[in-house]
């Protein structure tokens, strides 16, 4: 695979962690505040968002690659995905305890933290080229006339 091509997984990779984190952290604050079935509904919804971005970014892999697609891995996870995991999506909308709009909070919290990531990364790429040429660097010294 070529060089941009790690990067952007690693991305996924990174965001995937950081939403585990972010959901570690939830957890606790939500059964206190929220109540077990919304913090559970929530913690659902972004599980199976998990899952989407995961399996998308494994659909891509293999499918676009310069020595061409892997098509049982592709068609494996495509059967994977698109049945089962949407299948999965539709009867969590439809137990009756969750509230819709936390399953909503959960699906979307991927795209909300991917957003987050991509937006810090970006402030700091443009952080580094600012300072590499905004002035002089610390050590050197200025005379004052």
């Amino acid at each position: 695979m070529g060089k941009g091509t790690s990067k952007e997984f690693g991305f996924i990779g990174r965001t995937l962690r950081t939403i585990c984190i972010v959901l570690l952290v939830f957890f606790p604050f939500g059964i206190y505040y929220l109540g077990i079935l919304s913090t559970l509904a929530i913690l659902s919804g972004a599980v199976w968002g998990i899952l989407n971005l995961k399996l998308i970014s494994l659909l891509v892999k293999y499918t676009l690659r310069p020595e061409g697609p892997d098509a049982k891995r592709a068609i494996g996870l495509a059967l994977i995905k698109f049945p089962l995991l949407y299948l999965s999506g539709y009867f969590l909308l439809r137990i009756p305890g969750f509230p819709v709009l936390s399953l909503l909070i959960g699906f979307s919290s991927v795209l909300g933290i991917m957003c987050l990531r991509l937006m810090g990364e970006s402030l700091l790429m443009s952080d580094k080229t600012l300072g590499s040429t905004s002035g002089p660097d610390e050590n050197s010294q200025y005379e004052i006339n």
